[in-house]
């Protein structure tokens, strides 16, 4: 059995094109992880991604785990609700001053609190500067991402409300595959 998935492409071609978002009430911080970590990485795309059918990665074993987080240009940030790991956002600096947000979202328990928009905010203007953090790499010059419409269903609207612009849609047809989690009872929002 499969199912039509429809996948948006979406960018932003300067600095200037961020809208951030109002930083949450309370504590909430946003903090890179430098210490390559795969058991930290799984865990942060299984619990974010679970619901949304995030199945991609799943299969992938530690050594790929760490392979993807130890390339030159990878940056992990996670955010985090009063010292707990709230979600996170992963950019991947590419040819020519490209960054790409690989991957972006929030644990359920932690969406409808305002964080999102503050992580995906943070996480954009860390893409606009990685290259200061990074030797050697191009300043940025396009920040990118994709999103489809297995995502969260307020995934779209964040990203268009921190300016990005769309330039690419489309629908191709995915196995339909069983959402690998929330574990029964967990809280969902």
């Amino acid at each position: 059995m499969s199912i039509a998935v429809t996948t948006w492409s979406l960018e932003q071609t300067s600095p200037a094109d961020l809208l951030p978002a109002a930083a949450p009430d309370g504590d909430v911080r946003v903090v890179r992880a430098e210490v390559p970590s795969a058991e930290f990485s799984r865990f942060l795309y299984c619990a974010v991604g679970g619901d949304i059918r995030w199945t991609d990665r799943l299969g992938w074993t530690y050594a790929q785990w760490q392979e993807e987080l130890e390339r030159p240009g990878v940056e992990t940030w996670v955010a985090y609700d009063r010292g707990t790991p709230a979600g996170y956002v992963q950019l991947e600096s590419q040819d020519d001053g490209v960054v790409e947000i690989l991957y972006f979202g929030l644990i359920p328990a932690f969406r409808g609190r305002r964080i999102g928009g503050h992580l995906l905010s943070y996480g954009v203007a860390r893409a606009w500067d990685l290259a200061d953090r990074r030797p050697g790499r191009a300043p940025t010059k396009r920040v990118w991402l994709h999103t489809c419409s297995k995502d969260g269903e307020h995934a779209m609207d964040n990203y268009l409300r921190r300016g990005f612009k769309l330039f690419d849609t489309r629908v191709e047809e995915e196995p339909d595959v069983t959402t690998p989690g929330p574990w029964p009872g967990a809280q969902v929002g």
